[in-house]
């Protein structure tokens, strides 16, 4: 028997489903007001934009049985949108191919399915066009097929970015660690004091991005002396860890301040983040000095790590 948590889960579910197939008119005679059903414009897409050429591949992509793909196939061949055959070598296998009017039908159910996200999406502000993506990105990646890993990239922070790294801060430390409001203030005012004497000579902050999602944060600042740099805000949203994402950017870190004549970096970490620390230690950083403090709501052990550049 189901538990209420998963009733309730699968309620949600099934919400969701009627909002987004209302929104894209799966339940409408035609897709996006052509005379082809969701079916038919998937396989023709496949033919025209994925570069399918074999039945058996496009019955694997989309999920079908021997006759619905038959049936499927057929109604369109009848339309004079594609045409069928054997391979040259290989009886066998059956092959596909679109007609010039199969491209032109495609080409005009591209058009209008592109003007009706856009539409969509243009009702969003550009922050809730994110959030959307963002959380269609996470389904896509939690129940469908593995896409290959997104490449990590480093950036400057751009506008927008700093109120995001106080936010996630604050989100995940209180989340993870039960961290108090205070933690989300102090990050705030280094944020605030990095953007208000900003030094390009000697400081610079870094936001990783895996596919196009905010995933970390990094900064390099001055330290106690000139020699000295200071890394500081190191964050790797939770579903980013175990991707290499809090190496490279204590790596580029470390980088840029040898480039820029520092000889020695230091940072200060608490005692309870076991990951960080084991990223630090990696990195070449000793463990210096240790204190206890009342800090974020709770009594920690705050630690000083220090290497030579």
């Amino acid at each position: 028997m189901n538990s209420p948590p998963l009733l309730d889960r699968i309620t949600q579910v099934r919400a969701f489903n009627r909002l987004y197939t209302g929104l894209i008119g799966v339940l409408e005679e035609g897709l996006v007001g052509s005379d082809y059903s969701l079916g038919e414009a998937r396989v023709l897409y496949e033919l025209a934009q994925e570069g399918v050429t074999e039945v058996a591949e496009l019955r694997r992509r989309l999920d079908l049985d021997p006759g619905y793909a038959s049936r499927l196939l057929g109604r369109l061949e009848s339309r004079g949108l594609l045409v069928r055959e054997r391979h040259e070598t290989d009886g066998r296998r059956q092959l596909v191919r679109l007609t010039e009017a199969g491209r032109a039908e495609q080409q005009v159910l591209e058009d209008r399915t592109i003007e009706q996200i856009g539409k969509l999406l243009s009702r969003l502000t550009d922050d809730d066009q994110h959030r959307l993506v963002t959380s269609m990105r996470t389904i896509r990646h939690l129940v469908g097929e593995r896409e290959p890993a997104p490449a990590l990239v480093l950036r400057p922070p751009r506008p927008g970015d700093f109120g995001w790294v106080v936010q996630r801060n604050g989100a995940v430390y209180a989340q993870e660690y039960g961290w108090d409001a205070t933690y989300e203030a102090l990050v705030a005012r280094i944020i605030a004091d990095y953007v208000e004497h900003y030094d390009p000579a000697r400081e610079a902050g870094w936001i990783a991005e895996l596919g196009g999602e905010r995933v970390g944060s990094v900064f390099c600042v001055r330290g106690s002396d000139d020699k000295t740099a200071k890394l500081r805000l190191l964050l790797v949203e939770p579903h980013a860890r175990g991707r290499g994402v809090g190496k490279r950017l204590v790596d580029e870190c470390l980088a840029f301040a040898r480039a820029h004549g520092y000889t020695a970096m230091e940072l200060w970490t608490n005692s309870v983040l076991a990951a960080a620390r084991h990223i630090y230690r990696r990195a070449g950083f000793e463990l210096v000095d240790s204190q206890p403090h009342h800090s974020f709501g709770h009594d920690l052990v705050g630690e000083t790590w220090r290497r030579e550049l």
